[in-house]
This record gives structure tokens, C-alpha cells and sequence, in this order.
């Protein structure tokens, strides 16, 4: 008998942005479903209607899709068991309690708020863990039913077994137990009519016909309720896998606290999807070699469940940050126009216009350079237009009293130049440095100072090429005439 089909979903609660780790959550899945051709499933977990967020939902979707990260079925997208918006399968749920509670595997609860807060104040007193005191499960069915009748406000629990040990296994943690001691009665079905996770996560599964549940450790905890659940309903239960912490180099939860955990915050500063889905899928996968470069269909290919560490993940962003330098400098030409060309728009400099082949040969210089594609625009600013300040600390090291006779006799050994290119360029300058019995790096510094406006960049001679000779000795000239005041 064959296996069924691979069918794993990725099941956010839209409070808001995605957080890396929801992410990696969703990435995980969608690998696994692409290298298995399963079907990867987006489910909407709306249930806590006190932390909804209007827009969300399409928030989740428009980054996903971002990301590069796109779902079989989901809203929108029918495969057959919707709809995929929890809000929307209320009265699924409450056939499926009902049924719980008909079997005597769940319980209603009719406890204040008074009282619970008053039982956690005793079990604090006593230093036991926080959990239900199963006082309604002793109630007999004719004071629920007069409690019920009366409309008492109540919640649904799950009754849990006592003494009994609950066994599961994780393709990540291997076999894992818990005893059902530990385990609180859970609220199920809340008062006002919504599920809890619990429930809403495992009959969404279920009938969803999920066959692997990948998500993060955060929910191990919660799997011996599921168990349970899968067990009461007489079900089959999926193939578990929990997914490592993702920690801040303190080692502590990775958190708000310590940087940005928004995958929205990262597009805004310029990551590129590349470089944060490779980064993104390192943290607790790797491919079994020193290898750190992917791309997507190079992760489809390459992950595996089996590859995945128990150990909790270091989110490095000094390693994002190298990534995103690899994946942009490994970006071809063509594509780095059309990049910059959507940068410049919109910069300072949106008005003007640059030949593609201008442009062409900045990316060629600049390449190496940049990290993020601001720093075309920024760290090039000096190709896009002639600079209207220069470095002061360069100023007083490199622009001495003689530096103005030195740019002029340069500008007309330039001015001599027909079509020249780098090397034309360096030779004019070798003959001027020899002329005025200087070293070439005293001329090489006052005409970069003059050209660009500042000490680092490019190799001189490439700049010079680009910008030309006309606009070469236009900002040479520029130059001698504001800085001659300051020269020493």
C-alpha cells in the first residue's frame, strides 16, 4: 500500500507582521512539500479575535509571495477541504466538541474568572505548577445540564487521563514523552463560542488531510494534547516535526527586544529575498557540507527533515549581511540595471536621466562594493553628480598649497586626451606626476578628491572613464576653485 501524498501547511495567526521564525516555518514546509511533490497548504488561524489585525492576512500573503514562497491551496486557492480561514469552520468545531463531549473525553467548565485567579493564587502559594483543579469534571450530568439551561457562561476542557504516559515520535527529537500528569485540562471551545488552537489545529488537520505537522519547539509542549485529541477522535495522527529555537547570539528567544524580527523590516532595509530565504533556511538545516550559498531551487533540491538540529539557532545578522552581499554581486548586469534603474528613481537624483551603458559600467566598478543596492546611489553618489562637498579629513591631509598648480597642470595633460579610456588616463597622469617631479599618489589623491568628493571608491582611472574627459576637468576645475581658500 503506497503512502499518501505529502500535504503539510503553514497555519499563522495574522496579528501582524511575519516574524522570522514564522518564515523559516513556512519555508521549511514549502520545501519539503516541493522536494516531495506534496501540496503545501496555507491555513488562516483567526480564532484569537482580541489579537486580529485588519490586513494581516494579506500582509501574510503579499510576503510570502515576496519570499518567493507561494501555496497550493488556501484562501483564494480551494483545493477541496476549505474554507482555509478558521473564523469561517466555526460550526465544524462545534460538531467536533460536541462529539468530544457526547464521548466523556471533554468537559464543560462553568469556573469564574474569580475562581481560577484565586486556585492560581493558591498553587503559587504552594509552588505547584499552574493548572486546572478539575472541579467541574466532577459535576453530574444533571448540574451541567441545569447550568447550562440557566446560561451559565462556560468553556469546554479537555479531560486528560491521570497516570497514563504519552508517547509520540519526531523526525527531529526522535521519541519523546510526556506524562499526562503535567498535562492541564485545556480550554477547547472558549465562552465565547471560538476554539482554541488545540481543537481548531488538530480537526483542521485532520480533515485537511495533513500528513506532516512542521512547526516550531514553542509547540512541543502542546503535541501530548494533540495526541489526545487524534486519539479521542479515532484518528490517524500526522508525522511531527519541531523545529529548533531560533536565539539572539545572547542565546536568549530571538526577540523584538534585540532587533528586528519582521521579515517586512528586512525588505524595507534592502535584504534581498535571496539572501534571506538562504539565510532563513540555514538556521537548524544544513545540507551535510560546508556549502552556504542557495537558491531556491537549489534548497528544493538539497532539504531534508533528517538534516534539521535540535539545537537552538543563532540568528547572525553580520551573516545575513555577507549573504546579501553574495547574492547581490552574483546578480548578472542586466539585472542590476534594471535594480538600480528602480533605485535611482527614487533618489535625489529621479530627475536625470543615464544611458544604460553608463550605467552598465558604474555596476561594473561597483560591484564588489556594494552590500545593498543603496549603495550604488550612496557610496557612488559621485557618477550621478559632481560633488558639492568633499571629505574634510581628506581636504587637510591630501590639498596642500601646491595641490591647485598640480590639478591645473594635470587638467591640461588630460585636456590633450582624445578618446580615452583607464589606461589613457593613468598615462596622462604618470606624465604629469614625472613633469612635476612628484609621486604618482599625490596627484591620484587630489584628483580623486576632486572628482568624487572623497578618499575611497573605485580604482581612480575607471572612475575617470566613466565620467569623461570633459566632466573629468569640469569638476578638477571645480575643485582648485573651492578649495584653493583652504589650501595650506
Amino acid at each position: 500500500m503506497s503512502s499518501p501524498a505529502v500535504r503539510v501547511r503553514f497555519a499563522p495567526s495574522p496579528t501582524g507582521f511575519l516574524h522570522v521564525g514564522g518564515l523559516r516555518t513556512a519555508l521549511y514546509n514549502y520545501l519539503f512539500a516541493r522536494r516531495t511533490n506534496g501540496v503545501f497548504i496555507l491555513r488562516i488561524e483567526d480564532t484569537d479575535r482580541a489579537r486580529y489585525v485588519e490586513g494581516a492576512v494579506e500582509n501574510l500573503v503579499s510576503t510570502l509571495r515576496w519570499a518567493g514562497i507561494d501555496f497550493d491551496e488556501g484562501p483564494g486557492k480551494d483545493g477541496g477541504v476549505g474554507p482555509y480561514v478558521q473564523s469561517e469552520r466555526l460550526e465544524i468545531y462545534r460538531k467536533h466538541a460536541e462529539s468530544l463531549f457526547a464521548s466523556g473525553n471533554a468537559y464543560y467548565c462553568f469556573c469564574t474568572s474569580v475562581r481560577l485567579e484565586e486556585m492560581r493564587k493558591q498553587q503559587d502559594a504552594l509552588r505547584l505548577p499552574p493548572k486546572y483543579d478539575r472541579h467541574c469534571a466532577k459535576l453530574t450530568p444533571d448540574e451541567v445540564s441545569a447550568l447550562i439551561a440557566a446560561g451559565t457562561p462556560r468553556v469546554l476542557r479537555l479531560r486528560v487521563p491521570v497516570g497514563a504516559t504519552i508517547r509520540f515520535h519526531d523526525v527531529i527529537r526522535d521519541d519523546v514523552e510526556f506524562s499526562s500528569d503535567a498535562i492541564d485540562d485545556q480550554v477547547l471551545i472558549k465562552s465565547d463560542g471560538y476554539p482554541t488552537y488545540h481543537l481548531a489545529n488538530v480537526v483542521d488537520d485532520h480533515l485537511m488531510k495533513v500528513t506532516h505537522v512542521i512547526r516550531g519547539e514553542e509547540w512541543l509542549s502542546s503535541t501530548p494534547k494533540h495526541i489526545l485529541l487524534y486519539g479521542y477522535f479515532g484518528w490517524e495522527k500526522p508525522v511531527f516535526a519541531h523545529l529548533p529555537l531560533l536565539l539572539n547570539p545572547d542565546r536568549s528567544k530571538l526577540s523584538k527586544r534585540q532587533g528586528d524580527v519582521a521579515v517586512e523590516e528586512y525588505r524595507a532595509k534592502q535584504y534581498l529575498r535571496e539572501a534571506l530565504v538562504n539565510f532563513v533556511a540555514l538556521l537548524g538545516w544544513n545540507p551535510g557540507d560546508d556549502r552556504e550559498i542557495f537558491q531556491m531551487e537549489e534548497l528544493i533540491k538539497e532539504f531534508s527533515l533528517e538534516r534539521v538540529g535540535k539545537s537552538g539557532a543563532i540568528f547572525n545578522q553580520t551573516k545575513l549581511g555577507w549573504l546579501n552581499e553574495q547574492h547581490l554581486r552574483s546578480k548578472s548586469d542586466r539585472e542590476l540595471l534594471g535594480m538600480l534603474q528602480c533605485e535611482l528613481a527614487g533618489s535625489p537624483f529621479k530627475e536625470k536621466t543615464f544611458p544604460d551603458a553608463y550605467l552598465l559600467s558604474v555596476i561594473t566598478v561597483m560591484r564588489e562594493r556594494v552590500s545593498f543596492m543603496r549603495d550604488f546611489v550612496e557610496k557612488g553618489a559621485y557618477f550621478f553628480e559632481a560633488p558639492a562637498s568633499y571629505e574634510e579629513e581628506m581636504v587637510r591631509k591630501r590639498w596642500t598649497s601646491e595641490s591647485a598648480g598640480q590639478m591645473e597642470h594635470l587638467v591640461r595633460e588630460f585636456s590633450l586626451l582624445t578618446v580615452p579610456g583607464p589606461a589613457e588616463f593613468e598615462s596622462a597622469l604618470h606624465r604629469s606626476a614625472q613633469s612635476l617631479g612628484v609621486g604618482n599618489g599625490v596627484l591620484i589623491h587630489g584628483v580623486r578628491l576632486a572628482v568624487s568628493g572623497v578618499s575611497g571608491g573605485p580604482g581612480i582611472y575607471e572612475i575617470l572613464a566613466i565620467l569623461g574627459k570633459d566632466e573629468t576637468i569640469t569638476r578638477i576645475r571645480a575643485a582648485i576653485s573651492r578649495l584653493a581658500p583652504t589650501a595650506r
